[in-house]
């Protein structure tokens, strides 16, 4: 590093802010990163990369292990085990995970391209909104070479995303985003022929693993990927990538009216289910009315039959063991519950 005795950080203590000095870093490693990636993106991702190294250090045992493998390991290995700690330990921190999984999934993408021959491109959009306004979903644009069409991927490494099938949205209640939203949604504002969206496999609703496994695809929405990030096992992406491209290179038009009949005609299967379920309720409110009406008679009885014996008690100032065994029996409610029609007294005006 370059004026190695000039301090290079400086703060600011009453703006809170850090300070750089001009510096140059030679680092085999941190210049094949940079070097890859387009020149007006360079800025932020020095920025990125300064917040996840601060929140890194800020782990006891993440600095624990940089001190033992500076001692007893190179310098070329530590830089390779620091790579791999950092990303156990702060790969699931809320406020990194998904700028850091993006970043994965793009240069995985990148250097599949490369290693296909392929001249496709894979940007990511970042807080640009797109077509919808003020919509910032479709986190990155892929541009299959050859043509003026796009691939639209959205990262979700998050399990409170569920499947959504349209069978199972109740458009009357609270909007949740689901996987099924989440591609319609992305394809609709990055205006991209083909949707996918990706998860983590430690980081995936149950819903989403039982209906694709590892990779699959929705008629009429797009694909899902599940990766393994941790292990750097993007395999599901590239499969999914590849048929998603096929689609776009072997389509003269993108032709989605198959497809949309198909999910008009699921909204249609919903509400007649919907329709359904309220007969039932209707069916099941008939039967508990009965039940109700007979519970009110019931207690009217009770209470005519107890008040009889009562005014008999405040009368005489006591009740015989006759009485109170009567009165525990109440054969005459019985009776006369037994004589009266439930029908007759819906009926009954």
């Amino acid at each position: 590093m370059a004026n190695s005795q000039k301090s290079i950080v400086s703060l600011d203590q009453q703006k809170r802010a850090v300070k750089f000095s001009a510096f140059e870093l030679d680092n085999k490693i941190v210049f094949e990163f940079f070097d890859r990636q387009p020149a007006e993106q360079r800025d932020e991702l020095v920025f990125r990369a300064i917040y996840i190294g601060v929140l890194a250090l800020m782990e006891d045992r993440l600095s624990a292990f940089l001190a033992k493998t500076q001692n007893e390991l190179g310098a070329q290995l530590e830089s390779l085990k620091l790579i791999f700690e950092m990303k156990k330990e702060i790969f699931f921190k809320t406020a990194v995970k998904g700028m850091a999984a993006e970043e994965d999934v793009i240069g995985f993408l990148r250097e599949s391209f490369r290693a296909r021959g392929w001249e496709d491109t894979a940007e990511p959009t970042g807080s640009k909104a797109g077509k919808l306004s003020g919509n910032k979903t479709g986190d990155i644009l892929c541009r299959v070479a050859g043509t003026d069409r796009t691939i639209v991927i959205e990262v979700k490494y998050d399990k409170s995303y569920r499947l959504g099938d349209i069978l199972d949205k109740d458009i009357f209640t609270k909007k949740a985003d689901t996987a099924w939203s989440q591609i319609l949604e992305a394809k609709a504002n990055r205006d991209g022929s083909v949707g996918i969206i990706v998860f983590d496999k430690s980081l995936v609703d149950a819903s989403i693993t039982r209906a694709v496994e590892s990779v699959g695809f929705i008629r009429g929405v797009g694909f899902v990927a599940i990766v393994d990030a941790r292990a750097g096992d993007y395999s599901n992406l590239a499969v999914a990538y590849s048929l998603a491209r096929d689609i776009v290179l072997h389509a003269k038009t993108v032709d989605v009216r198959d497809e949309v009949l198909v999910i008009l005609i699921k909204r249609i299967l919903n509400d007649l289910e919907r329709l359904t379920s309220v007969q039932r309720h209707c069916r099941t409110i008939a039967a508990a009315n009965r039940s109700i009406l007979e519970d009110l008679q019931k207690g009217m009885l009770s209470m005519r039959f107890t008040m009889q014996y009562l005014g008999k008690f405040l009368k005489d100032g006591q009740l015989t063991r006759e009485d109170l065994f009567a009165f525990y029996e109440a054969e005459p409610v019985k009776s006369e519950f037994s004589q009266l029609s439930i029908d007759a007294m819906l009926e009954d005006k």
